[in-house]
């Protein structure tokens, strides 16, 4: 039986998204030996959202984690996570649900990331009325043009000012390079260090002047292995734990394996030519043009078409009526935070059930 099929698929409603515990723990383990050391290490948790792989992570050493929503910063805070940066700059509701975070769970150190003067005033401004300091890290935009200040001017006199506001500790330089695509490792590489040396150059810069950088948080899964040979650094890749087939198939190099699986069934033949299965935009990440997924068995099946609850695809000869497809989800990220729960699957057998906890954008604060 392969590694993915289950022996007994009655008790399981479709669409539904399955995790396998083992191949979770394996990408685990490669992730922290790319690495070299569990403690430069800062996950992003923003794939799973699930209190059970944060734990995970956790028995295996790492103390330091990345969310990019407040309800991700609770999970963390549930799970007592020592070290917690919210990556998004908080802004009105946000800001003052970052600041009761603060409050509820005092045995985690909470961090954020801030672009722009406005916004370390209102932290700080805050913070001061708090009688707190509070943390923050200078975010970086070296290419992905998404957030952060350009490592220029602006950005040496901003962390400047960082260092001289009353109540803010200036943590370092957060730096996410999602922009790089290049699936030849040597190229990706290249690519990868020529946009990171406007950071290294604004780091020198402000330790010329007597202004300690004391960390950068840097990467993303597909650059990660590349900036774990820089010292000072703290690496957080977020898809390495579940992993997809869209990144199995344009990054080999990496060498994770899918721990994430989609479940579906046939529900219809309407032509002879055509099969529907239960597979709609609401059960797997859509944003994409076809395919949507990766059929494990057979990855010659052509999809078709896709509508909220359905995906079609070509027919060979007329598939039984609830026959099961496992699939991989093409990118994983959005496909889990479709799913309230998730099916614990270990020796090809259901074991349990975990919740995405922080699929919502509001737990309790």
């Amino acid at each position: 039986m392969n590694w993915y099929q289950l022996k007994n698929t009655d008790s399981i409603i479709s669409p539904s998204l399955l995790v396998y515990p083992d191949r979770i723990r394996k990408n685990l383990e490669l992730m922290i030996t790319i690495a070299g050391d569990v403690k430069k290490l800062r996950p992003h948790i923003k794939t799973h959202k699930m209190v059970e792989i944060v734990s995970l992570q956790q028995a295996y050493g790492i103390e330091k984690f990345k969310c990019a929503t407040i309800a991700e910063a609770e999970l963390l805070g549930l799970c007592e996570a020592k070290d917690i940066l919210l990556a998004m700059q908080p802004v009105k509701s946000q800001l003052e649900r970052f600041f009761k975070l603060i409050k509820k769970y005092p045995k985690s150190k909470f961090s954020t990331i801030i672009d722009n003067p406005d916004t370390l005033s209102s932290i700080n401004s805050k913070a001061r009325d708090a009688d707190i300091t509070i943390s923050l890290w200078l975010d970086i935009n070296n290419g992905m043009n998404r957030t952060g200040i350009i490592s220029n001017q602006g950005a040496f006199d901003l962390f400047l000012k960082m260092t001289e506001t009353s109540n803010v500790f200036a943590e370092g330089l957060h730096v996410y390079d999602g922009h790089i695509h290049n699936e030849d490792l040597l190229e990706r590489t290249d690519v990868c260090n020529n946009d990171f040396e406007a950071v290294i150059q604004l780091k020198e810069k402000l330790q010329h002047v007597g202004v300690p950088v004391l960390n950068i948080v840097v990467g993303g899964s597909i650059t990660f292995p590349i900036h774990a040979k820089r010292d000072g650094v703290d690496l957080s890749p977020g898809t390495t734990l579940l992993w997809d087939a869209g990144y199995t198939n344009h990054y080999k190099d990496l060498g994770f394996v899918p721990a994430a699986v989609l479940l579906t069934r046939v529900v219809s033949n309407p032509t002879s030519k055509s099969t529907c299965l239960d597979l709609g935009h609401k059960s797997v990440a859509s944003e994409m043009p076809f395919p949507r997924v990766q059929f494990l068995g057979d990855k010659s099946i052509a999809q078709l078409s896709q509508h909220e609850e359905h995906l079609v695809i070509q027919s060979k000869g007329e598939y039984e009526i609830g026959k099961d497809f496992y699939t991989i989800p093409i990118h994983i990220c959005p496909t889990v935070s479709k799913y309230a729960k998730v099916y614990v699957i270990e020796n090809n057998e259901l074991k349990t059930t975990w919740e995405v906890l922080a699929r919502d954008h509001q737990l309790k604060i």
